[in-house]
């Protein structure tokens, strides 16, 4: 890997050109972010999107020198949207940066058909990858925001998705723990249904490019001590995890937000996995930080591919 951690990152994307669009951008934490990303040399221009006077007032709040960004006047949060991906689309930007517009709004522009940002028979997915003080590595969770309860098939394609997107910031292959509340299957724990399958999918060379074990519970995908107290034992993923699959959004969102809110020394950043171009989906409360962390994850994705 390039980088091992966000302070890593920050500095492999330094004094890139990189154009950012932002819908929604009357908000608090998004110029913050844009100011930080100035400072930085992370972001070089902009267009931001929303109410003008709210925009420039929010500018002036946070210190940010609009001399580096066009603005476009705009009212409704669902044409925000869209104008933001066809900006992209037609090469006034670099990637998406999501302001105060509600996700719906900002997935359904993306999926528009006449956008072609996603490949046929890719779906989707919220990809955060984290960094806290009692882990020793970056590690990615999925999905805490798009896929509502995801099947057995979608979350063959978030594994894919997500794994794609490891492999090209430098792990070859990711170790994947699928998460559930026991690590034991039971038959009335769907999700422990789906990782018995999962586990065998990667063993039979559908899921590629991975390690793949589970049902794991949270002691057990992040520590080979606890795991060993639990019966497991040699396993790869314990204690080593690169993806933690979620079950379905109820619990991913919560462990999401509940890692961002109270992780010691916690630094993340989101995005959208399955694009043909970087789009940032932090939350409309997520840290100024967060979003920055977004922006530099986006720009290092930009320059590479899955090989």
């Amino acid at each position: 890997m390039e980088f091992k951690n966000f302070d890593e990152l920050m500095e492999v994307v330094k004094g890139k050109a990189n154009g950012i669009v932002v819908p929604g951008a009357n908000n608090d934490e998004v110029m913050q972010a844009c100011k930080m990303g100035l400072e930085k040399k992370i972001i070089s221009h902009g267009i931001l999107i929303g109410p003008q006077d709210k925009i420039k007032e929010y500018a002036e709040k946070n210190g940010v020198d609009l001399s580096n960004f066009e603005i476009e006047d705009m009212d409704d949060v669902s044409e925000m949207a869209n104008r933001a991906v066809d900006l992209v689309r037609e090469g006034r930007g670099d990637f998406l940066v999501k302001g105060l517009v509600d996700t719906k709004h900002y997935m359904k522009a993306i999926l528009r058909k006449d956008v072609g940002a996603v490949e046929e028979g890719t779906v989707l997915s919220h990809f955060v990858l984290f960094e806290v003080t009692r882990y020793h590595k970056l590690f990615a969770l999925t999905d805490a925001a798009v896929m509502i309860a995801p099947t057995l098939e979608d979350k063959v394609k978030l594994i894919n998705n997500s794994v794609n997107i490891l492999r090209r910031i430098g792990i070859d292959r990711p170790r994947v723990s699928i998460l559930c509340p026991i690590e034991k299957v039971n038959s009335k724990i769907p999700s422990t249904l789906d990782a018995q399958k999962l586990v065998e999918m990667n063993k039979n060379g559908i899921i590629k490019n991975a390690i793949v074990e589970g049902p794991y519970d949270i002691y057990i995908t992040f520590s080979k001590e606890l795991a060993a107290e639990k019966g497991v034992k040699d396993a790869l993923v314990p204690g080593d995890v690169d993806l933690v699959l979620m079950p379905e959004l109820n619990s991913a969102n919560a462990v999401y937000k509940a890692i961002s809110f109270f992780g010691e020394g916690m630094k993340s950043a989101a995005i959208v996995a399955g694009t043909k171009f970087p789009v940032i989906l932090p939350s409309r409360t997520d840290s100024p930080l967060t979003k920055l962390y977004s922006i530099a994850l986006a720009s290092y994705l930009k320059k590479t591919k899955v090989s």
